[in-house]
């Protein structure tokens, strides 16, 4: 389905569950397509696991410290990370857990088990729980991976703070979230970036 083709769908869907949907969804426009490029599937792990339960700005700092350190080192993130640059990671602002979660995905890729074409051909329940037996790795990042890196059309992040108080606060009080949600498969990936283009525009969003 084209872009404008599926913006109008939505629109109509959501005028059927509150017109504040509609507005918003039709204010800010169909999110732009995107393009992951050549990312290996553990250096995109890496950075979603930095950014977990941070708002986006940041998250955006203390990634960027991380590339700071890694290009200084001449190091990629998180294939060339060693047991050493734990307390590198630390001083960068990232947090015990997630310092080790990095090494975990090292260890990971260096197994061979992040494979992205192997991976993508998954379905979003098996790709989910091959990720989450790696430390650190939960379902938000899961989900993230399957979004943005392995463009599965129909995923509908259940865990993500901004998209689920977004949605709740557009539909009537009355509706169920998943429920409402579930009228816009097989395309719920892009009502979840519809709900980031949202919070992204208001005022006191990241």
């Amino acid at each position: 389905m084209a872009r404008d083709e599926l913006h109008a769908r939505f629109l109509e869907i959501a005028n059927g569950l509150s017109p504040d949907l509609r507005v918003a969804m039709e204010r800010v426009g169909p999110p732009e397509p995107r393009d992951r490029g050549d990312q290996p599937v553990a250096g995109f792990l890496a950075r979603a696991v930095v950014g977990q339960q941070l708002s986006t700005h940041a998250a955006a700092t203390i990634w960027s410290r991380v590339e700071a350190m890694a290009d200084g080192e001449g190091i990629a993130i998180p294939d060339d990370l060693t047991d050493e640059h734990f307390d590198v990671l630390r001083a960068c602002g990232v947090s015990r857990g997630k310092a080790r979660a990095l090494l975990a995905i090292r260890t990971a890729q260096a197994e061979g088990r992040l494979d992205g074409a192997s991976l993508a051909a998954l379905d979003h329940a098996e790709r989910s729980r091959r990720l989450r037996a790696i430390h650190g790795v939960g379902q938000w990042t899961c989900d993230m991976v399957a979004i943005f890196h392995c463009g599965d059309a129909d995923v509908w992040p259940e865990t993500d703070v901004a998209v689920q108080r977004t949605f709740t606060g557009l539909i009537s009080r009355r509706r169920k979230p998943a429920r409402a949600a579930a009228r816009f498969s097989p395309q719920r990936s892009w009502l979840a970036r519809y709900m980031w283009r949202i919070t992204d525009t208001e005022p006191d969003g990241d």
